[in-house]
């Protein structure tokens, strides 16, 4: 009996407050007669947010990209896209949704004409840990957006803890990738910035998807009272769905191959250091790209067969390979000074 009463009071606590109504809709949708005092707050605050982003991108500065994720108010105009599917309002879906073009493009714009200020031998795709993290995103990249769209959803329909917000914005990743897409643009690496815009498209429909859900589940989808607004609401969630699902797809795709990756390169180490026992080289490092294996050894003597390594890789990896074997020479020289006090002779 307990449970049964309690039931009731868990879900008005997590449902959305009929009398919160009028402020959310007021914070989340852009107009009335302060709309254009708030596009200029909003894009001053992107730009600004995009120089702060590029720049921290470029200097591989995380705590200056971190600050311009929480400067950054891209995340407003997605949320209330969200919002407004749920409320069956496709006028203000249209219009958010318009806002967050237009916000995309000026972010792109912007960095790829910062960079080109930039002297190129200063970019570095592979070394650049904030590029290169942003320009192959795996399924994890997914799940944390899905969680970080659900949070929001969830402080922004709920007036006593909208102060948490910043956490969300650090969590999600909207305008460094973008950042990186015009860093690349500007670079002519098209595949990077390629890998970036899937990685912000990725963050973009999980906010719609969890934020909406969120939404619908706290009670603001009752507000689509008419068979209008909620054709507007299912039509607009199955594209949504769609869309995360195809996104989905090159996402578990580049997981995969990372994995693999990993577990190719654990066992290709395992048999080089089998193979190396008895000597006393050491591995240095091992890498692993599909038929290739780069293989990196230190030590004072010559390594047993390649041709012998090559066979017992290709064994564990169930394929063909071609070793590339380096061999460092490894040399220890002692000495030491010939007067006491090191003064010299």
């Amino acid at each position: 009996m307990q449970t049964n009463s309690d039931t009731p009071t868990f879900a008005r606590k997590v449902s959305f407050d009929p009398n919160y109504l009028s402020e959310f809709e007021a914070k989340m949708f852009i107009e009335g007669p302060q709309t254009a005092r708030r596009l200029t707050n909003f894009f001053v605050l992107l730009l600004l947010a995009t120089v702060i982003a590029t720049f921290g991108v470029l200097s591989a500065s995380t705590a200056t990209v971190i600050g311009a994720m929480i400067v950054a108010p891209l995340m407003g105009p997605i949320m209330a896209t969200a919002a407004a599917v749920v409320m069956g309002s496709s006028r203000r879906a249209l219009r958010s949704l318009g806002l967050v073009a237009a916000g995309v493009a000026a972010v792109i714009l912007l960095s790829t004409l910062l960079t080109l200020i930039v002297p190129d031998v200063t970019i570095s795709f592979t070394n650049n840990g904030e590029i290169a993290s942003r320009i192959t995103p795996g399924l994890y990249a997914l799940l944390t957006a899905l969680a970080a769209g659900a949070a929001g959803a969830y402080i922004m329909g709920r007036a006593e803890i909208a102060d948490s917000m910043g956490g969300v914005a650090i969590a999600i990743s909207l305008v460094p990738p973008l950042c990186v897409v015009g860093i690349s643009l500007s670079q002519g690496e098209w595949g990077a910035a390629a890998g970036a815009m899937l990685l912000f498209l990725t963050n973009f429909l999980a906010i719609l998807l969890a934020g909406g859900l969120v939404f619908v589940l706290a009670g603001l989808g009752r507000l689509a009272v008419t068979e209008a607004h909620a054709r507007v609401r299912r039509r607009a969630f199955a594209l949504i769905i769609v869309g995360t699902l195809l996104v989905a797809i090159p996402l578990t795709v580049t997981a995969y191959r990372a994995v693999k990756g990993q577990l190719d390169s654990h066992k290709a180490t395992a048999v080089v250091q089998e193979w190396l026992a008895g000597t006393p080289d050491q591995v240095v490092a091992v890498n692993v790209n599909d038929r290739l294996v780069l293989v990196n050894v230190e030590g004072p003597v010559e390594p047993p067969s390649t041709q012998d390594l090559a066979n017992q890789l290709a064994d564990a990896l169930d394929r063909a390979v071609v070793v590339n074997l380096r061999v460092i020479p490894a040399r220890l020289d002692a000495s030491s000074s010939t007067n006491v006090d090191g003064a010299g002779p």
